[in-house]
């Protein structure tokens, strides 16, 4: 589930760059403006895929492809788990751990490779392997811009 808390922690983290009121952070935590815009571009984007996938449980319910509906739903919570712990040790000051930031990868990478066993071609099984992707450039946008 998607917390709305990560999202404001974005808002209010840029809010603060801007006024130059943010508490002192080694640079990589801090991170540019890309660095940032990636940060927000995967919170949002798996808060899309969520509810992409959320419908596709519902559509999908009785076939063959429920199970990587499911499967789908576990790798986006747990990258959304995953991101949420990074953003708390943000806001504490504290070094990001690079568990977290293996974990949203292998979740990603679980939920890809749940889509890419999908029978069903429907516009949304579409879109929603167009938000994972994404999700994935925002992730790999993060580890190359949050130097």
């Amino acid at each position: 589930m998607f917390r709305f808390g990560i999202a404001s922690f974005f808002v209010v983290f840029a809010q603060l760059l801007l006024l130059g009121h943010a508490a002192p952070l080694e640079s990589r935590q801090i991170g540019g403006i890309a660095c940032n815009a990636n940060r927000l571009g995967i919170v949002l984007t798996l808060k899309s895929a969520s509810g992409t996938a959320k419908g596709l449980a519902t559509s999908l319910a009785n076939t063959s492809d429920a199970t990587n509906v499911q499967a789908i739903q576990t790798g986006i919570k747990g990258a959304q788990g995953a991101i949420d712990v990074i953003g708390k040790a943000l806001l504490s000051g504290q070094t990001a751990p690079a568990d977290a930031r293996n974990q949203v990868q292998g979740n990603l990478t679980s939920a890809i490779d749940a889509l890419s066993r999908f029978n069903s071609t429907s516009t949304d099984v579409t879109k929603l392997g167009s938000q994972l992707t994404s999700a994935v450039n925002a992730g790999l946008g993060v580890v190359s811009d949050c130097k």
